[in-house]
């Protein structure tokens, strides 16, 4: 007996002796830097870092929040007087809503929900969620369980009155089916396949009861089927049914009289078929089919262009062809200002009553028509043609006189630039010319005919990325700088055009915020950063820096990410983060949170960097932006890999033999790339949801940034050539460490893209690494956290020689 005792105890000791050694094992200390950055944790340091306005539909005040490590604030700014104001006395408010809640809250942290000015511009509501459940009503057995309970608030902004909304007990729903007419007694929407208006009251109806029996559907049309319908979704599952009786949304514009309602159709019947498997799904997997048109193949989606009269409920589908297989879009109206928190707001043509544009595209996007049509006409009429030998970009079409003359975004001298014509497309005078690029048109102020835009590369001697706003007079004349400093700005203007909220920072400065008037002048400064938290906790802000292309003449801009830890005696492995455009580059220029795959990726203990390639970021020069034309694998890979080996030269602390790389989408098809054309250089990448076969992504993507050849034969027929370099083809290089990753219904980038390289890489007898993410698309939505782990886990591993092995992965 006391030998068994003894035995008993002498196993329990052990066991206690291996637990207590498996909770002491010894962290690695990049391991617990990098944990010291989580998501959660970060979002307890660091709050807003930009001033969003919500501009009154009223006079000219708006109003923002913004949050610090005080709490969060609301307040309202006058720019005419230059002031700024509280909206709350939150002390005040606080202890008004305990009282009626039954909940205590206190100024720091009261939990203001769904806050709307409303056209009054004195009012404001808002709710409050209680903690407390509330009172289920039996009678609906769809209540959710454990619901909480909403309060609901009126506040009277300038008595700073406020008030119990005590009837109202669930949120005002609008349906979002609706495309209102502008003068509001039409609404126009989807119903099994075709479409359908109702007058205001039948909506306002629905809106008390969806599902009201005295509303009456008018039918506009009846030929609608599946794929060529209005309302098509852009998936379905196998448990789904499409003709269910079900008002949905559609996208089309009105008449400024509310008299005609345009739209573009889709006619998809041709386009093949693809597929996700939702392996998760309960209680059995589901089959998700979509269309998907791959490059080079025929059965691509026929545009059609109607017109509905509202007046007799018809309508006529007006000619549009010129090129096969082209696209449409109808100019709009800019959005308002004003109306961003209504809920009700119309999308209305630009043009007048009787006349709206449209743009039309080739396939290959050599052929650009900006094109009119006018009521009564049955064919659009093109009245400014672009063309050029590769693709071209296009912007939204600016009008002023509902029409009467346009302004142009255009390429066509190899920079992006603004034209004025006329209305019938004759051209009156360039409105800006040089080395640089505008962006985007911000506002048209018709009564003083001047243009503001966004625009980059054009102050001498800075950051070509950084963006501003500038001003022009319609004539070419008067160009001038708005937001003024070297810094990335992001400016927004009201819809008078009188003021500018200009947000302004560069990833090693403290963002802040400044009031503008339209001419540059600072009104008053709104806001800075409380970064005060953060830095306290040992954030180092990144480093910009600059290098030569791999042709020893082009600027490459990047920005480099150090652990907060860094130890300039010794030496890191580098890391290079890349995404090859030719939309965009993965260098981010104004100040941006910590993100997974760069400043949290190098805390781990590694030098990150980012930088761009020739080929890249469309806001430079076009042959900057066309650079990899015809060799969309290849083509950023030298420049990344000369970027890397300069950075290496100036910086002693980078070991330049132990260089990784990484990517996500076009980032993974680059990064996969990268490791097998330059095996010897590139020891080891992570490659996410990568477009790794281009012949089978999508067609607009793929033509568009490769380009696609359009064959007509002798007969007339045409054709669509297409023909591009995959990973797979290069499998048999790989000498590194290479883990794909990839989300399993991903309908955007396909799984097949990456298990062609998988296929390709077991066929060539390669060791290397996968990981599935179940239910996630091309994002990894929820499952990004456990994603950073095993990339630290990957990089560690392979580039530092060391991981952590618990089986459970660091906490959040």
């Amino acid at each position: 007996m006391k030998k068994h005792l003894l035995l008993v105890m002498l196993c329990a000791g052990m066991l206690h002796g291996a637990g207590a050694q498996a909770q002491d094992v010894e962290r690695l200390p990049g391991y617990v830097q990098a944990e010291r950055f989580t998501k959660e944790k970060l979002n307890t340091m660091l709050f807003s870092t930009t001033v969003d306005p919500h501009w009154f539909q009223k006079g000219n005040c708006f109003w923002y929040e913004y949050k610090t490590s005080e709490g969060k604030a609301w307040y309202v700014v006058d720019p005419v007087a230059k002031t700024k104001r509280p909206l709350f006395d939150l002390d005040d408010v606080a202890a008004q809503i305990t009282e009626i809640v039954k909940d205590p809250f206190t100024a720091q942290q009261l939990p203001i929900q769904k806050l709307e000015a409303q056209e009054d511009g004195r009012t404001f509501t808002f709710h409050i969620v209680s903690s407390q459940d509330a009172k289920k009503d039996t009678t609906d057995k769809k209540e959710p369980k454990n619901k909480k309970e909403l309060f609901f608030f009126s506040y009277d902004y300038p008595t700073r009155k406020l008030t119990w909304l005590e009837d109202k007990k669930k949120e005002t729903e609008y349906p979002d089916w609706a495309s209102f007419s502008p003068d509001g007694k039409t609404v126009v929407y989807a119903k099994d396949q075709n479409l359908y208006r109702m007058t205001r009251e039948d909506y306002e109806k629905l809106k008390k009861d969806d599902k009201d029996s005295t509303v009456a559907d008018i039918q506009l049309t009846t030929f609608g089927v599946k794929d060529f319908g209005f309302g098509q979704p852009y998936s379905l599952l196998n448990t789904d049914t499409l003709c269910n009786g079900k008002r949905k949304g559609v996208w089309g514009v009105w008449s400024p009289d509310s008299r005609y309602f345009a739209i573009t159709v889709e006619d998809e019947r041709e386009v093949k078929d693809l597929w996700v498997i939702n392996s998760m799904a309960s209680p059995r997997p589901t089959l998700e089919t979509y269309k998907y048109q791959m490059p080079g193949e025929k059965e691509a989606p026929q545009y059609h262009l109607f017109l509905f009269d509202m007046n007799d409920n018809s309508h006529k589908e007006i000619r549009t062809s010129a090129f096969k297989d082209q696209t449409l879009r109808v100019a709009r109206r800019p959005w308002q200002q004003r109306d961003r928190d209504r809920k009700e707001v119309a999308s209305v043509w630009l043009g007048d009553n009787n006349r709206f544009f449209v743009t039309r595209s080739s396939r290959d996007l050599h052929r650009i028509d900006i094109c009119s049509y006018t009521i009564g006409q049955d064919s659009i009429r093109p009245i400014i043609e672009e063309r050029m030998n590769t693709y071209q970009e296009v912007r939204p079409l600016a009008a002023l006189a509902n029409g009467k003359e346009l302004i142009q975004w255009s390429e066509r001298d190899g920079w992006a630039h603004l034209y004025l014509y006329d209305g019938e497309g004759n051209l009156k005078n360039r409105i800006t010319r040089g080395p640089w690029h505008v962006d985007q048109i911000v506002k048209v102020d018709e009564a003083k005919r001047v243009v503001y835009f966004l625009a980059n590369g054009k102050e001498k001697d800075e950051n070509p990325y950084y963006e501003h706003l500038y001003r022009a007079n319609l004539d070419g004349s008067g160009l001038q700088m708005v937001t003024p400093g070297d810094y990335f700005h992001i400016a927004s203007m009201d819809d008078n055009a009188a003021f500018v909220v200009n947000n302004y920072s560069r990833v090693n400065t403290i963002p802040r915020t400044d009031l503008m008037d339209a001419s540059g002048r600072k009104l008053m400064s709104l806001e800075e950063s409380d970064f005060s938290q953060l830095l306290a906790a040992g954030y180092q802000f990144p480093e910009p820096f600059k290098v030569k292309a791999a042709d020893g003449v082009t600027d490459l801009y990047g920005v480099m990410y150090k652990p907060f830890d860094f130890d300039s005696t010794r030496t890191y492995p580098i890391i290079d983060y890349v995404y090859p455009g030719p939309q965009v580059e993965a260098t981010v220029y104004p100040f941006s949170r910590m993100g997974v795959r760069t400043d949290r990726l190098a805390q781990a203990g590694f030098i990150v960097v980012t930088v761009g390639n020739r080929g890249g970021h469309p806001s430079r020069s076009k042959w900057y932006h066309n650079f990899g034309y015809g060799n969309l694998r290849d083509y950023g890979l030298a420049d990344q890999k000369a970027a890397i080996i300069q950075l290496a030269d100036r910086c002693k602390f980078i070991d330049i033999n132990r260089v990784g790389i990484h990517g996500h989408s076009g980032g993974g098809f680059m990064s996969t790339a990268a490791i097998l054309q330059y095996p010897d250089f590139f020891k080891a990448a992570v490659s996410c949801a990568g477009n790794h076969d281009n012949r089978i992504y999508n067609r607009w993507w793929s033509e568009t940034h490769h380009g696609v050849k359009e064959v007509v034969s002798e007969k007339g027929d045409t054709t669509f050539v297409y023909n591009i370099r995959t990973n797979e083809e290069i499998a048999g290089q790989l000498k590194g460490h290479l883990m794909l990753v990839h989300g399993d219904i991903d309908n955007n980038v396909h799984p097949g893209n990456t298990l062609r390289v998988v296929d390709a890489l077991i066929r060539a007898g390669k060791r290397f690494d996968m990981l599935m993410l179940p239910q996630q698309r091309h994002g990894f939505g929820d499952m990004d956290e456990y994603f950073y782990w095993r990339m630290v886990d990957y990089f560690s591993h392979n580039l530092l020689g060391e991981q952590e092995t618990s089986v459970d992965i660091p906490k959040r």
